[in-house]
């Protein structure tokens, strides 16, 4: 019997896999957009921490994404713990979502805090 085994497609779930490992840990964030700054390019302000954790890598070739929930002020850096991944289904740029140890935040709330940015994308809040 022969298998044949599309190597994209293979690619494409390993590319999409690299979030996962971080659901329920703590990480790192170094914010690039502190909540209430505007987007360099499109000019929307941000009405949460957005940033990323350092020494990681997503398909795109930056590092990877996070949100960072239920904290009101600006930060530069924030530990806490990946509670959910905004997994993107039509982009392959997964959003870690990150709020303070002991806090929860609902998939409603989610989608709500972060609608200024994943409205434009098709996506699914995995946990």
């Amino acid at each position: 019997m022969l298998i044949v085994v599309c190597e994209f497609c293979l690619t494409k779930n390993n590319m999409n896999d690299y979030s996962s490992k971080y659901i329920g840990n703590v990480v790192d964030v170094e914010m690039d957009r502190p909540k209430g700054t505007k987007h360099p390019k499109w000019g929307f302000e941000y009405p949460v921490n957005y940033g990323c954790i350092p020494n990681t890598k997503a398909p795109d070739g930056g590092e990877i994404d996070a949100y960072v929930l239920g904290v009101e002020e600006p930060l530069n850096t924030f530990k806490g713990v990946c509670v959910a991944i905004i997994k993107r289904t039509d982009d392959d740029d997964d959003k870690l979502v990150v709020v303070p140890e002991g806090v929860d935040v609902s998939d409603d709330e989610i989608r709500k805090q972060t609608e200024f940015q994943e409205k434009y994308f098709k996506s699914e809040i995995i946990r």
